[in-house]
């Protein structure tokens, strides 16, 4: 098989086909104290954008593009975890901060998108969703009691959220056709999601029902970005039309086999064990063996399941990209069916 570019390698495994190799990727920038420490270890001074680490270290590049829910002039919450608003009235009050138009810079995203024509580059784009949303404005505790006392908040946020979104991917569609896209919800911990099915349903499954036709239509593969344990949730993302899950965070339990059995239809990203990074040689190569069976299969981008921790050295993660690129290639002929 000749090589391919960075976005035909992306289409090929989130499309279930055979592929070269695997993408050799980290989804997510890494720890600021991560890279600090790198650049006493040998990284180059000037190297410090996203991007440029990634071509520094000979991954794929995945453009990453922003689309904002929230405008200039929003206060910020007192702490971490604290909201902003506690009523209707609050809401209607800051509406005028949020949802701002335009919401994307038009020329850049056509820059981005040249790059990714060309097969340069996989481009993907993330939004807020209709768990993280609102608990950026009620405040993680009291967003988790409005639930039952202030349900018709709950319902004006979300649905002036997805009025919002619709006009964001018109616009979006209208200059480039993103690869992928991802909705911001962490709503899951290491013991599973933080509501139940039932207020999944009534207050989250309408709305992506809704917004998510436009993006369907144009070959738009949607994820949700949930850290903790997605393993129950993911099959009412699955009803709800999303097609796959990241980063899958081994620590929190998650078994990236299991929801390859229960959901085979479904995408994947990330799923390797972070905590194994600094380990060694064996407890590295063990991982990517666990993973080799499923990634092979094809809807499954490997990644490190969050950012690479700084406890990792970049001696340490050169070991674990030179392992990376031989369990990508064993994958890709796996793919294949070739021996080994």
């Amino acid at each position: 098989m000749s090589v391919m570019t960075t976005r035909e390698r992306f289409q090929a495994v989130m499309n279930f086909r055979p592929f070269d190799r695997l993408p050799i990727l980290e989804w997510a920038t890494w720890w600021t104290q991560t890279i600090d420490r790198w650049h006493t270890e040998g990284l180059p001074p000037e190297v410090k954008d996203r991007y440029d680490i990634c071509r520094y270290f000979g991954q794929d590049v995945y453009v990453q593009m922003g689309v904002p829910v929230k405008g200039p002039g929003l206060p910020a919450p007192s702490h971490h975890g604290a909201g902003i608003i506690e009523d209707m009235d609050d809401y209607q009050r800051l509406r005028e901060c949020l949802y701002p138009w335009p919401a994307i810079d038009r020329e850049a995203w056509r820059r981005v998108s040249e790059k990714q024509e060309s097969g340069e580059i996989a481009m993907w784009f993330t939004i807020e969703g209709f768990f993280w949303y609102p608990r950026t404005l009620l405040g993680i505790e009291p967003h988790l009691y409005a639930f039952y006392d202030k349900p018709e908040l709950m319902h004006r946020m979300n649905s002036d959220l997805a009025d919002h979104m619709l006009k964001c991917f018109e616009e979006i569609l209208s200059v480039c056709a993103p690869d992928f896209m991802s909705f911001a919800e962490d709503m899951s911990y290491n013991h599973g999601p933080m509501l139940s099915r039932e207020l999944f349903d009534e207050f989250m499954m309408p709305y992506y029902k809704r917004i998510l036709p436009p993006l369907k239509e144009r070959g738009v593969i949607c994820l949700i970005d949930s850290d903790g344990d997605v393993t129950v949730p993911a099959c009412w993302f699955e009803e709800a039309g999303l097609d796959g899950i990241f980063p899958l965070e081994r620590q929190a339990g998650v078994d990236v086999a299991r929801l390859r059995r229960e959901h085979p239809k479904m995408r994947f990203m990330g799923a390797f064990d972070k905590m194994t990074m600094n380990r060694g040689e064996a407890a590295m190569r063990a991982e990517f063996e666990r993973l080799l069976p499923t990634a092979a299969r094809g809807g499954l981008l490997v990644s490190c399941d969050h950012q690479t921790p700084p406890g990792v050295s970049i001696e340490d993660y050169r070991l674990y990209l030179r392992l990376f690129a031989e369990y990508a290639e064993k994958a890709g002929r796996m793919s294949r069916g070739e021996r080994l």
